[in-house]
């Protein structure tokens, strides 16, 4: 191709400008991710306009440097005025050329990156190039012709699903039929050319012109069951109207309807909460301290101790990410089971497409079992994840100390108890840390980086780079009962058994947080666990809970045993309520002389949340967090806290923190309990006007 030697090249910004033969190649320069930011909108334009005028030029290929194309709009420019030109009308610009423009896709293409790829008139991608728009993770919907262009090409209810879903689909893999024009190995810019040069001659295809939506009737049962899976995501319903629009209206009239809906939406308290939330993800992931400027080391092989549900689950995050791995366990049996286990659900991912066969069996290859505690001689990193119990742990930590190499980093997988304990256990506590994954592991994607007193900096730096390998949020944590998730979940699930003392019944209490927009509330997923695992831990540490120990003690444990704080049917997991348990409850608070009161949906929330929000001030007094956005980074993927209500620190500063230190005053009162005061630092952020977010 030429260059600006010859006279046809040309520097509009971060974008090149070379002509040849008849086709104008525009190379998008702009590192490391080629962001839409304002200079790159505007190079893009000028080349555009240059192109446009050149009598020469019968074709223009838009292509970039790196391995991203371009990975969406500049987040610097979140949140401020816009600066022309701005992207629905550059998009209008390349979709109005009167001579072919084609898309030379050789990595991600997402957001508006892909809103410009759909623009132009063709797209020729790299076969594993992903490609998606994730804007519905932000809150927004795509705001520059991407609900009105996609679903014309690839039809409405699949356009519709890609959208709500937010993850990438990859060229030439998962990606819809009709999402590129083709698809080649290596560099697409030649085959993108040769495109160009065939449609200058046959005539331009332009995406707002196809008429692929399909049919009406299996967009709108697609449409009902996203919007059911996410009630309460404002940009999901914005989204399904926004491509309804496309059976209903002209292009023109759609794209209006668009972005209309996306400026509504930068506006809506509901999606400022997911962008915050995009930004507090982002920082959760990055080492702080001196972790930050460690040398991660490296992680080649990796043993688990024990095979079962969480053992194996945590062995596939490893196969997942190419990672050989050994499973220890201690009798055959077992260890045939947690293999035969692992088989089973990457058996259930082929069944439903989620994975190649051929990918099946190579995952499997990598995951080996072993009897002898020896295997994990050559691991560089060993994950303890046997039972809760602190003397067995103590013994396996021992014994690793001894016979693992030097530098093999020793992680508990420990929900509870205190790593300080454990570590030291194993004569080299500098090695030793905690990796708490959440149930299924396989699938969670929160993981707790649990730092001791010892741990070495560069143990920390390996561990969250390694969570990200593995596809986990990392976030680091400190050392105490519970950590951050399940001590905040411990004060919730303790105000949630004293309004059943009070007046309320399991199903009051359950419905109130779903409507807040959790999926189940806490007495549902008590049953759903089982209720003699919180039992067992209440035993052991000396605490009570009326309602649920009685429960236990008449064999009531949850959906296994068929009833628990609900009744179920055989064969099914649909919680009912059970007039045995409101008798049990109400006998329950009758002897502890506890006058019954009826509570409203906003008052339960408030004596469930508030409380969680003033364990998180103490939890940021201690140190154990890091920030007030990493709690809310544990809750949002590990708890099922609503991601459009931001998380519940976030939720504070909404609320205003002088208003929730006032409650939990009275609330302290009126229970007789001094746990609920407000922290020190709830009450000095509460007397300055200040929130979490500004400390």
């Amino acid at each position: 191709m030429a260059d600006a030697s010859n006279g046809n090249g040309h520097e509009h910004g971060p974008v090149r400008y070379a002509a040849a033969d008849g086709v104008a190649v525009l190379t998008i320069a702009n590192p490391p991710v080629n962001a839409l930011g304002a200079a790159l909108r505007a190079g893009l334009a000028g080349a555009v306009t240059q192109a446009g005028a050149d009598p020469s030029v019968e074709a223009v290929v838009v292509a970039a440097e790196g391995k991203v194309f371009i990975a969406g709009a500049d987040i610097s420019e979140f949140g401020k005025p816009p600066v022309p030109p701005v992207l629905p009308d550059l998009l209008e610009q390349i979709e109005a050329m009167e001579i072919p423009v084609v898309a030379a896709i050789g990595g991600t293409a997402l957001g508006g990156g892909l809103e410009l790829a759909l623009a132009c008139h063709a797209r020729v991608a790299k076969s594993g190039a992903k490609l998606g728009l994730p804007e519905v993770k932000l809150g927004l919907i795509p705001g520059a012709g991407g609900t009105q262009r996609l679903p014309r090409l690839i039809g409405a209810a699949a356009a519709l699903k890609l959208m709500i879903d937010g993850e990438p689909v990859t060229a030439g893999g998962t990606a819809p039929s009709g999402l590129t024009d083709a698809v080649c190995e290596g560099d697409p810019l030649e085959q993108a050319i040769a495109m160009a040069r065939s449609l200058a001659q046959s005539g331009l295809r332009r995406s707002r012109d196809a008429d692929a939506q399909g049919a009406r009737e299996e967009f709108e049962e697609t449409a009902a069951a996203l919007l059911k899976r996410n009630a309460g995501h404002p940009s999901v319903a914005a989204c399904v109207e926004a491509v309804r629009a496309t059976f209903d209206l002209p292009f023109a009239e759609g794209q209006a309807k668009e972005r209309a809906a996306f400026l509504s939406l930068v506006e809506d308290t509901r999606s400022k909460a997911l962008r915050y939330v995009f930004f507090a993800e982002r920082r959760a992931v990055r080492p702080v301290g001196a972790a930050a400027d460690a040398q991660p080391r490296s992680i080649d092989r990796a043993a688990i101790i024990g095979g079962g549900t969480m053992g194996g689950g945590i062995a596939m995050c490893f196969a997942n990410a190419g990672i050989p791995v050994t499973i220890i366990e201690t009798g055959q049996d077992g260890l045939d089971r947690g293999l035969q286990r692992i088989a089973k659900n990457y058996d259930i991912s082929v069944k439903r497409g989620s994975l190649s066969e051929d990918a099946r069996d190579a995952r499997l290859k990598l995951i080996h079992g072993s009897l002898d505690m020896e295997s994990t001689g050559e691991a560089d990193i060993v994950i303890e994840a046997v039972f809760e119990d602190m003397a067995l742990k103590k013994d396996i930590f021992g014994r690793l100390g001894q016979l693992t190499k030097a530098g093999t980093i020793l992680a508990t997988n420990t929900s509870y108890l205190d790593v300080n304990e454990i570590a030291n256990a194993s004569g080299r506590p500098e090695d030793v840390l905690g990796l708490h994954f959440f149930s299924p592991a396989n699938v969670m994607r929160l993981l707790e980086v649990v730092r001791g007193e010892a741990t070495d900096p560069a143990v920390l730096a390996t561990a969250m780079k390694l969570g990200s390998v593995l596809g986990k949020l990392p976030v680091m944590v400190g050392v105490c009962h519970g950590f951050v998730g399940n001590r905040m979940l411990a004060v919730r699930n303790a105000q949630a058994e004293q309004l059943l003392l009070e007046g309320a019944l399991p199903q009051n209490v359950d419905r109130a947080l779903t409507a807040f927009g959790f999926r189940m509330g806490p007495f549902a997923t008590s049953d759903m666990a089982g209720l003699d695992i919180g039992w067992r831990m209440r035993q052991a540490t000396g605490q009570s809970a009326p309602v649920a120990d009685t429960l236990c003690e008449m064999g009531r444990f949850g959906q296994k045993a068929a009833k628990g704080f609900y009744r179920y049917e055989e064969g099914d997991r649909t919680p009912h309520a059970d007039e045995d348990v409101s008798q049990l409850i109400e006998r329950i608070s009758a002897d502890r002389g506890v006058s019954r009161r009826s509570f409203d949906d906003r008052e339960i929330v408030q004596r469930l949340v508030y409380p969680m929000i003033n364990e998180g001030a103490k939890i940021l007094e201690e140190g154990i967090a890091n920030s007030a956005s990493d709690i809310d980074v544990i809750w949002l993927n590990g708890y099922g806290w609503p991601a459009w209500r931001g998380g519940p620190m976030y939720l504070a500063d909404q609320v205003g923190l002088q208003e929730i230190a006032r409650y939990l005053e009275d609330l302290a009162d009126e229970l007789g309990l001094e746990s609920l005061r407000p922290s020190a630092l709830l009450r000095q952020l509460a007397a300055e006007g200040r929130g979490f977010s500004s400390d």
